[in-house]
């Protein structure tokens, strides 16, 4: 098999193992302009960004999923080997391998970049983090390394200005030295191959390496602290709760701002000279529906901040550490604790991510529970309902109340979580036992402002996105049964009464009148399984239609004068668990590679969310709340 045509874009694939820098330095190099895709096949994310050599050469930086061997246990692991090996398509066959190391953390780097050598392309090493290496006291003799290796090694610190210039110089040098080269059929290494590999990786360390390194001391201090049993754990329930109090306390100025301007939007509308039933169309079905869950993009940023923050941080490893105890006491494995904190800003990335687990039962496990964590598809929701049934106002002096119920919220959701996979151990993978925990423990390393924007910016895109495509069309959908057919002549009721969404709603009210739900929450929860946020936009569709300036100016408004406090902790305890999201559950059907466990999540979902809200209702019936 030849190499690509010279006209054709070079790629240049990241490779190394976790926690080396790898993902900092593609962020350095290709900066706001990546992609992130899926690999061909599976639901791995890729990320893809262009870049301009110092020789004017225009090529494409692929990021491929850390790892530490290409004899890959775990399905991101097989991503990286199918790509390197050339299995995949070919607009992702490396023209030129780069393998980024720790080079604070040389051993096991070492032992991978020996086997990348052998599958007959062309590779570099790139000695990454080299700052954080001389900080403790550890020389590399980066000549001497590469004689032994024999290929080229550069180094470099992704973080600052001017630290891939190295690199990036020798890259062009390859890629020109590449030109040409056929590309041959690759194998995998044996168990046989690894062990002689990772011998002579300690050879050669002991060769290059001067300085015993060590564990930074900022690090070990503060993992005296971050790691005690009990300490941190409640440091890691504190962290917790400050995010989801910043959900509500951060984000009000950029919600009213948003508010105000769809507002405005509205306000225009009802100005201009058109047909009632256009001037409905554009201001309740789409500036009143689109922009009712775009309100929401300040707490969801927060909340993505975050998260990123914490990764970044290198703290995310602590947390699965902590959380180990308490996980694996409830079936799941210590590795689970990633996905899972990830599902909170959305399932599908947390349900990708469940590829680190190595064990397919534990892995499946992770997957049946991430969509009960709360993800921030639910925040509108939420935020909807408490700010409309729960008093802002302090308790205790200084926590917020609204806050608090939001922490509540989340709390269930992980509470839940912990007790599906209990019992689905216990059910379904009786007496056989899941491997044991290890997990290596990264350097705390100060986040860069320019990773978290991006991230915060890929983010926000993806949500605006998904607002302007599946949220809007579903917003045009309600519309339609809300406003058709139209009331007949002499109607004495409201129009919306007489419209398919409310003859729709009344249909299955048999059914949800025992939540206390109506017709009205009804509509809204069918094309809520598209979205989430869905819901929030139906909801407001609905009562604008049905009328009234509070309806059209505040959901919240008027969804207090209409419905019980029961009603409203009903359809919260419903949105715990309901499985109101379509592509969760396609990420489900193609990570498990088949129907039968999308529907078993669909359906054990629907039946806790029906419970918790039968329950929810009937208690704060009894208690005064109907």
């Amino acid at each position: 098999m030849t190499a690509s045509s010279p006209t054709a874009v070079p790629v240049v694939a990241l490779v190394g193992n976790p926690n080396c820098g790898k993902t900092a330095l593609f962020n350095s190099l290709t900066g706001s302009r990546q992609k992130v895709a899926n690999y061909p096949g599976v639901t791995v994310e890729k990320k893809v960004g262009p870049l301009t050599t110092p020789a004017g050469r225009a090529v494409r930086i692929v990021d491929l999923p850390g790892t530490y061997s290409l004899r890959a246990r775990s399905p991101d692991e097989e991503v990286t080997r199918d790509v390197v090996l050339g299995r995949t398509q070919n607009d992702v066959i490396p023209d030129l391998i780069v393998c980024v190391a720790d080079a604070s953390n040389l051993r096991l780097a070492l032992r991978l970049v020996l086997e990348l050598k052998q599958v007959g392309r062309p590779v570099m090493l790139s000695l990454n983090m080299m700052d954080i290496a001389r900080r403790r006291g550890i020389e590399i003799d980066t000549d001497k390394l590469a004689e032994q290796l024999g290929l080229p090694v550069v180094t470099s610190v992704a973080v600052r200005r001017g630290g891939t210039d190295a690199l990036l110089a020798e890259v062009d040098r390859r890629l020109v030295a590449a030109e040409g080269a056929t590309r041959t059929v690759w194998t995998a290494p044996d168990a046989a191959a690894l062990r002689s590999a990772q011998r002579e990786a300690d050879r050669i360390l002991a060769a290059v390496v001067k300085g015993q390194g060590g564990r930074d001391s900022l690090t070990a201090r503060a993992d005296a602290v971050l790691l005690h049993p009990v300490a941190g754990l409640v440091i890691l329930l504190a962290i917790l709760f400050v995010m989801f109090q910043a959900v509500f306390a951060w984000a009000q100025p950029g919600m009213d701002a948003i508010e105000a301007c769809f507002h405005f939007l509205g306000g225009l509308v009802e100005r201009l000279p058109l047909p009632d039933l256009l001037k409905s169309f554009l201001k309740d079905g789409l500036i009143g529906g689109v922009g009712s869950v775009i309100v929401f993009l300040p707490q969801i940023v927060i909340l993505f901040f975050f998260i990123l923050l914490l990764e970044d941080l290198g703290y995310m490893a602590r947390a699965a550490f902590l959380m180990d105890r308490i996980m694996g006491g409830a079936g799941l494995h210590g590795r689970a604790f990633i996905p899972l904190l990830s599902s909170f800003a959305c399932a599908i990335p947390g349900i990708m991510s469940t590829r680190v687990i190595d064990d397919r039962r534990d892995r499946l496990t992770t997957i049946l529970v991430a969509p009960l964590m709360t993800c921030s598809a639910r925040i509108p929701v939420y935020t909807l309902i408490i700010g409309a049934f729960i008093p802002d106002r302090e308790v205790w002096g200084f926590v917020g109340l609204q806050g608090l119920v939001m922490f509540g919220l989340y709390t269930v959701g992980i509470a839940s979580a912990l007790a599906v996979s209990f019992v689905v151990k216990r059910l379904i993978w009786r007496g056989q036992p899941g491997e044991p925990f290890m997990l290596e423990l990264p350097d705390y390393k100060l986040p860069q402002p320019k990773s978290l924007a991006i991230g915060l910016w890929t983010r926000a895109t993806i949500f605006l996105k998904r607002a302007g495509t599946t949220i809007l069309s579903m917003m045009i959908l309600i519309w339609a049964l809300a406003s058709f057919p139209q009331p007949p002549e002499g109607a004495t009721e409201p129009a919306i009464n007489y419209s398919l969404a409310a003859r729709i709603g009344t249909a299955i009210q048999p059914l949800t009148e025992p939540l206390g739900f109506n017709w009205q929450i009804n509509v809204a929860l069918i094309p809520g399984m598209a979205a989430r946020e869905v819901a929030v936009g139906s909801l407001g569709t609905i009562y604008a239609i049905s009328g009234g300036e509070e309806a059209t100016d505040k959901i919240a408004q008027a969804l207090s004068s209409q419905w019980s406090l029961a009603t409203a902790l009903a359809f919260l305890a419903w949105y715990v668990f309901a499985p109101q999201c379509a592509s969760t559950l396609a990420v489900i059907r193609r990570e498990t590679g088949g129907w039968r466990w999308l529907w078993v999540t669909f359906f054990y979902m629907l039946a806790l969310a029906y419970v918790a809200a039968f329950l929810t209702y009937r208690i704060a019936v009894a208690f005064g709340g109907g």
